[in-house]
């Protein structure tokens, strides 16, 4: 069984999905619903498979990032945000991030499971990859028999699940492209590193409007779709369109 980390923060206006907002896509107010939609959906998805839920929530309270104090304001923020997916919101185990950087909280939580509660594997993953679903946490496992590292490549160089059963050397592990420094991390280390399949992550806005394009695509074709994302993308009525630099988000 993986230990799957979900690496969330409350999803305060102004706090989420920067880029997003400052690229117009959405506003403040909409990427934090619609970073809550893809939490849901994310945490769903572990659940929903042979993986073990961490919900790995960011201190928003803390004086110090780099020391692990608890903030139960935060706390039952993020448990308030997963709620309405999750049949016992208090079924998951909750833990706080401890690290000044991405690269830090992840190898931090990574490193801990691994060599203090010695689980057989450990993985993270962020709300800005909904479509992460049950069959790529249980893909991940089958792959992390014969590779100690198993990384989920996404669009802009970035990665939208990563999972191992060793540590490597994380700092600076998520400096992009990510899917070649955690690539090279394993290497270093002497494992073997192996792929899922790619995945859009709402993490840019090109990321982002390659994410709703295949909303809409798969939604058309009738196709499985991550709910809760998909309902915000529609309520809010979010489309990608054809720019001069490639896809943007707009609104029908």
């Amino acid at each position: 069984m993986t230990t799957v980390a979900l690496l969330v923060r409350p999803p305060e206006p102004g706090t989420v999905l920067d880029r997003l907002v400052d690229s117009g896509a959405v506003t403040a107010a909409e990427a934090a619903d619609l970073y809550a939609a893809m939490a849901r959906d994310v945490a769903v998805a572990v659940r929903a498979s042979g993986g073990d839920l961490l919900v790995n929530y960011l201190p928003v309270g803390a004086d110090d990032p780099t020391e692990p104090a608890e903030d139960e304001e935060s706390l039952d923020a993020v448990r308030s945000m997963l709620a309405p997916a999750l049949d016992d919101p208090d079924a998951p185990r909750y833990e706080v991030q401890v690290g000044s950087s991405l690269s830090a909280r992840v190898g931090n939580t990574v490193t801990h499971l691994l060599d203090r509660e010695a689980v057989q594997s450990a993985a993270v993953v962020r709300p800005s990859a909904p479509f992460v679903q049950r069959r790529i946490v249980d893909s991940a496992a089958m792959k992390l028999r014969q590779s100690e590292v198993v990384l989920g490549p996404a669009t802009d160089g970035r990665v939208s699940y990563a999972a191992f059963t060793e540590p490597v050397d994380f700092e600076d592990a998520f400096a992009q492209p990510a899917v070649e420094t955690l690539t090279d991390r394993g290497r270093d280390a002497g494992l073997d590193v192996d792929f899922l399949e790619t995945l859009p992550v709402a993490e840019t806005p090109g990321g982002f409007a390659t994410l709703v394009s295949q909303l809409r695509a798969r939604g058309r074709a009738d196709l499985w779709v991550p709910p809760h994302t998909a309902a915000v993308v529609e309520d809010i009525g979010l489309v990608a369109t054809a720019t001069a630099d490639g896809l943007a988000v707009g609104r029908d």
